[in-house]
C-alpha cells in the first residue's frame, strides 16, 4: 500500500489525509442533497459542517502537536500536511470538538435537532468510508493476520513508513479489514439516503445510523488486531466494541416512537 501519495518539498501528502478530506468534500455535497429532502435550508447544514470541520482539524492539529513536539520541533513543515495516521484518541478529540461546534450553532440557528441529525447521517457515513479507505492504504487499523487457507483478497504491507507511523507488520498477508468496514457504511450510506424521504418521523434515519454503525464496528473488530485496543469481560469484548453496543443502544433510543410537541398556535414541533 501507499502511506504517502506524494511529496511537495518539504511537505508530504499522505494518504490517509488525501482520501478523507476527499471523503469530507463528498460528504459535503452529499449534506446539501439530504437538506434538500429533508426540506431544511442547506446553506444552514452547510455552515455546520463547515463549522463542525474546523473545530475537529484544529483541535486534532493543536493536540498532535502537542504530543509530538519534539519531532515537530524538529521539523516544523510536517505540521502543513495532512493527516498520516488514523489514531483513536485524536479522532475522538476531533469529534467532541465538532459536537460541541455543532451543538452550539443548532442553538444559536434554532435548527430542529432531529431533523438535522438525519440529514447529517449518510454523509457521515460515507466520510467514514472513506477515512476507513484511507486507513487502508496507510496501514493504520490493520487487522489480523491470515492464517490456513490463502485468503486472495489479503493485503501485505512493504512500506517501511507504514511500520513506523502505525506498527503495521511488513511482508504478513492480513485481512483488509479496513476495506470490510469501508464497505460496510458505504451500504449504509446509501441505505440512509434512501431511507430518508420515507422516514416516519424526524429521529429515525439517526437511529438507523447509529445502529447500523454500532453493527459494522461490532463486527469487523474480531478481523482488527487486538493490540492498544483494550480487554473488557475477560476478552469477551474489545473497547471499541464495547462503544458498538452503546451507539446499537443509543440508535433504538432515536427510534422510540415520539409525540410531537404542540406549538403556541397548535401546529406540530419537533
Amino acid at each position: 500500500m501507499h502511506p504517502v501519495l506524494f511529496h511537495i518539498g518539504a511537505i508530504l501528502i499522505p494518504a490517509y489525509g488525501a482520501v478523507s478530506a476527499l471523503g469530507v468534500l463528498l460528504a459535503l455535497f452529499l449534506a446539501e442533497r439530504t437538506a434538500r429532502i429533508a426540506g431544511i435550508e442547506s446553506r444552514k447544514i452547510w455552515n455546520l459542517c463547515v463549522i463542525s470541520l474546523f473545530a475537529a482539524l484544529v483541535a486534532s492539529r493543536l493536540l498532535l502537536v502537542a504530543l509530538n513536539f519534539a519531532a515537530l520541533r524538529l521539523h516544523p513543515g510536517w505540521m502543513l500536511g495532512l493527516a498520516m495516521i488514523h489514531h483513536p484518541l485524536l479522532g475522538a478529540f476531533a469529534a467532541m470538538a465538532a459536537a460541541g461546534c455543532a451543538l452550539l450553532y443548532f442553538r444559536v440557528k434554532k435548527l430542529p435537532l432531529w431533523a438535522t441529525a438525519d440529514v447529517l447521517a449518510a454523509p457521515l457515513a460515507l466520510g467514514l468510508a472513506f477515512e476507513q479507505f484511507g486507513t487502508l492504504l496507510a496501514g493504520s487499523g490493520y487487522g489480523t493476520e491470515s492464517r490456513g487457507t490463502a485468503l486472495h483478497w489479503a493485503v501485505t504491507y512493504d512500506s517501511p513508513l507504514a511500520a513506523h507511523w502505525s506498527g503495521t507488520p511488513l511482508g504478513v498477508p492480513l485481512h483488509p479489514v479496513q476495506a470490510y468496514s469501508a464497505l460496510a457504511f458505504l451500504v449504509l450510506s446509501i441505505l440512509l439516503v434512501l431511507w430518508l424521504p420515507n422516514r416516519c418521523q424526524p429521529g429515525e434515519v439517526t437511529g438507523l445510523f447509529l445502529m447500523g454503525a454500532g453493527v459494522a464496528v461490532f463486527f469487523t473488530e474480531f478481523w482488527r488486531d487486538p493490540e492498544g485496543r483494550g480487554v473488557l469481560l475477560g476478552g469477551a469484548l474489545d473497547g471499541p466494541q464495547a462503544f458498538a453496543v452503546l451507539l446499537v443502544l443509543a440508535g433504538g433510543v432515536a427510534m422510540i416512537e415520539r409525540k410531537p410537541r404542540q406549538m403556541k398556535d397548535g401546529t406540530p414541533h419537533e
